[in-house]
């Protein structure tokens, strides 16, 4: 398979690495020089593109590849506010694109089990939820895109919470996510649920870029064929 590669930083050397072990050809690279020149991909050179820059360059990089026919894989975060325009944009032109948060298949586990234990916990008095993430000192969007899929997937099984906020919130009806930057970090995601007699904790620790990685590659290989605005729980049939 033709892989093109939007975005050449740790990510994206390291899904190159892997892709290339798997018997893949990277045709083409965007980079921080040659940004116009994905303009110039086609069909004819990638089969499928693999999108992780930054939050500000995302919606026009996806739409771009939806615009010369080119299914596309993006795990940039920290521009959702256009995602809806950017799906119906898709739709009108019978593209492809894939998005997650996160392509770790244990974080897409912890999704589920966390709607779940949202959904056991939404029926028990007593319990305060609050959360945390931390990454790496270069993650330039805060809270992490991942943190707000837990979030959603707490509110969307929860009757008496209407959002989240960044850091402490005075609203006992939102969900308080605490942001750290550090060091390497690739990724640690908690929820914490807590009443004045006990903690509940889930919480899920990535240990190398290499789950992301392989993650957004598997994806890659399964892309070519689809239509529409797809997602993991597409991918993994949950």
């Amino acid at each position: 398979m033709k892989i093109g590669l939007i975005g050449y930083g740790k990510m994206g050397k390291e899904i190159e690495r892997l892709a290339q072990a798997r018997g893949h050809q990277i045709t083409a690279i965007i980079d921080f020089d040659n940004r116009d020149s994905l303009n110039q991909w086609s069909t004819a050179t990638v089969d499928v593109a693999i999108e992780f820059t930054a939050p500000e360059l995302a919606y026009d990089n996806i739409r771009t590849c939806i615009e010369h026919g080119i299914p596309v894989v993006s795990g940039t975060t920290g521009w959702l506010e256009k995602k809806e325009a950017l799906d119906n944009y898709c739709q009108q032109q019978r593209g492809a694109y894939f998005y997650a948060s996160n392509f770790s298949l244990g974080v897409n586990i912890t999704f589920k089990v966390n709607e779940f234990l949202a959904r056991i916990m939404n029926k028990i008095e007593g319990f305060s939820v609050s959360m945390e993430e931390i990454h790496h000192s270069e993650k330039k969007d805060a809270p992490s895109g991942t943190a707000i899929t837990l979030a959603e997937g707490i509110l969307n099984n929860t009757d008496n919470l209407h959002g989240w906020a960044l850091e402490n919130s005075r609203d006992s009806h939102e969900i308080p996510i605490h942001s750290v930057r550090e060091g390497k970090v690739p990724g640690t995601h908690t929820v914490w649920y807590r009443s004045d007699h006990d903690a509940i904790t889930l919480s899920h620790e990535a240990l190398n870029r290499t789950g992301f990685a392989l993650g957004a590659v598997l994806v890659a290989e399964w892309m070519p064929g689809k239509k529409g605005v797809l997602s993991m729980d597409d991918f993994l049939e949950l």
